[in-house]
């Protein structure tokens, strides 16, 4: 089968039509770029991931990383990818011009994000990591530890990776027992274990540098007390060679899917010799590393949709050239089956399929659009901004990350029992995509964290900003006639979103907090239906004002696709709040009040 990862014409749609990239272009920090620059951008990406990701896309499953004489090896493919990345300036695509980078917009870097993770999450994860990791240490490190550290990085010759979790403290960042002794020559001991570190260790590099949170001796107690520094696997000597610094991988994680990354445990100062250097100002660690954890967060809703983009093309071809039975009205046993993407029901599992993507994408796109013109923008402007991205973070995680399974696994039900071999990749996205509600923040902490501190946080600002965005898209869809309906829907589902916010922080009030957050994670998911119900009517809008024109049959086929894939979200996708409604506005306090001890056999 032919491979399609993504739809360019639907990327160029909402960077273009939906969301105005090139008003970006405007202001003096991205001024260096024009439409032909970024679509030429866009291109390259595709070649990079059909010429240097995809190939390897079903390898990468297969032949997964091994530990190895006290080693970890990759596929070496790996390597290549790394130089690529790096020689391409994908590693430091959003980076100021003046540090060496291409000061992209996010809105276009995160799309070609997309596309790569869409040919190969796993492969895309380790220049990924590398940017991420480069970034704090630009932005809060040292000038020693810049030019030490980001240079190697950047180039794809070291990898970078961010060492929080440990064995007996998972999420719960405030118990981790990593400890830091302080010296008097400029860097500190660490000693500890981390667990779940990805890229934590591999052949494909010369040095893994790791962005690590641990605590320093008498720290205050809880986050308060956690600090970053950079643990570099191997440190420079005073001859400026590489030795050994302490950092050992005890082990390797065998996973459900992806493989192609490893996923490793770190032993750290075993022998009392790892050196660490603070980044930063002590006790201020995970502010540090909640750039990058949030950045991840966008970056793992981008994979889940992308993934889950690939599988629907797969699925899509296949629909079209798999022919079995005849319409339901057809009575002829004599006549020809036909190509299984006539029955309604695979329609329908395609369209599932088609509203939960680009919704999701263009959710994501709002995000990198918030984060542009948080970057432009000053005083109220920037603090709006910033406020809106923190409040969608939560929903463009996990959005994508938990609808993305089903999506998939609607993709692989269109193969039939065939899905369920690995003749076909779709096996293998249904289990790379499980990953994706549970790292960088579980789909229940996310949920908390929405719930418990987003909605509320400047008594309520961010959510007030978020209702003002819903209701300018529903104001505009009123002006066309037939968005009417739809743009009343969606008023009256956001007064009900109102409704359930109001009556829980009324039951935080009344009850406490653990009635308040115990049913966190469907809150999340209401927030989550709407959020890609207003991108929906967004995009809605764009379809519309497109079809006013006299447009070639191509195009009016994919505006017409569009259309229909909207009415879908609305009519199908939409509805399903009721439930959660329901649910959320009960105040009996069910999973609060079950015993440990009810759980019996």
């Amino acid at each position: 089968m032919a491979q399609k990862f993504v739809s360019m014409r639907n990327l160029k749609f909402l960077l273009y039509e939906v969301f105005d990239a090139e008003s970006l272009l405007r202001y003096p920090y991205f001024e260096e770029y024009d439409r032909k620059m970024l679509d030429m951008v866009l291109q390259a990406a595709m070649e990079l991931a059909n010429g240097f990701l995809w190939p390897y896309f079903q390898e990468m499953d297969r032949d997964q990383p091994e530990f190895v004489d006290d080693q970890v090896k990759v596929h070496p493919s790996v390597r290549g990818m790394m130089k690529e990345f790096g020689k391409g300036g994908w590693i430091s695509a959003i980076v100021p011009i003046e540090r060496g980078g291409e000061q992209l917009p996010h809105l276009i870097a995160d799309s070609c994000q997309f596309i790569f993770a869409a040919a190969n999450y796993s492969a895309s994860a380790f220049p990924g990591l590398c940017d991420g990791a480069s970034r704090l240490i630009e932005n809060f490190g040292s000038r020693e530890l810049y030019d030490t550290y980001v240079s190697k990085m950047r180039s794809g010759e070291w990898q970078g990776t961010m060492a929080l979790t440990e064995p007996e403290a998972g999420s719960s960042l405030s118990d981790i027992t990593t400890m830091a002794e302080p010296t008097d020559k400029g860097y500190y001991k660490i000693r500890g274990q981390k667990v779940f570190i990805s890229a934590g260790d591999h052949d494909a590099v010369e040095n893994v540098v790791h962005l690590m949170l641990a605590k320093i001796a008498d720290a205050p107690a809880g986050v308060k007390g956690i600090s970053l520094f950079v643990v570099p696997k191997n440190r420079i000597d005073e001859n400026g060679k590489l030795i050994s610094n302490d950092v050992v991988t005890s082990g390797v994680f065998h996973k459900l899917g992806y493989r192609g990354c490893p996923i490793v445990q770190l032993s750290i100062g075993d022998k009392n010799d790892c050196r660490g250097y603070l980044v930063g100002d002590p006790h201020n660690g995970l502010r540090y590393m909640f750039q990058m954890m949030n950045e991840a967060r966008i970056g793992v809703g981008m994979g889940a949709a992308a993934m889950a983009s690939v599988a629907y093309y797969t699925a899509l071809e296949y629909t079209r050239m798999r022919k079995q039975g005849r319409k339901i009205s057809e009575k002829d046993p004599a006549r020809p089956p036909v190509p299984i993407i006539e029955h309604a029901d695979v329609k329908r599992m395609l369209l599932f399929q088609r509203s939960v993507i680009e919704g999701s994408i263009s959710l994501l796109m709002q995000c990198s659009k918030y984060v542009d013109l948080q970057k432009v923008s000053t005083g109220d402007e920037k603090e709006k901004y910033s406020l809106l991205l923190d409040l969608l973070t939560p929903a463009a995680k996990t959005y994508p990350s938990e609808m993305g399974i089903l999506s998939i696994s609607q993709g692989l039900q269109c193969f039939g029992g065939s899905g369920y071999c690995d003749d076909y990749p779709l096996e293998q996205y249904y289990r790379d995509a499980r990953i994706h509600p549970i790292h960088e923040g579980t789909t229940g902490i996310h949920g908390i964290d929405l719930l418990g501190r987003k909605i509320i946080m400047n008594n309520g600002k961010a959510f007030e900003l978020y209702l003002a965005e819903v209701q300018k898209a529903i104001e505009g869809a009123k002006k066309i006639s037939t968005l009417r309906a739809y743009a009343q829907q969606l008023s009256e589902t956001l007064e009900k979103l109102k409704q359930v916010t109001s009556h829980l922080v009324s039951i935080s009030q009344d009850k406490g907090v653990e009635y308040f957050l115990a049913d966190a994670t469907h809150y999340l998911e209401l927030f989550g239906i709407i959020s890609i119900a207003w991108q929906w009517l967004l995009q809605a809008i764009s379809i519309r004002k497109a079809l006013e024109k006299e447009v070639p049959t191509a195009e009016s086929n994919f505006y017409q696709g569009k259309l229909f894939t909207f009415r879908y979200f609305f009519g199908y996708e939409l509805p399903k709040i009721e439930g959660l409604v329901k649910r959320l506005t009960n105040s009996d306090g069910l999973t609060v009040e079950m015993k440990e001890e009810w759980f019996s056999d």
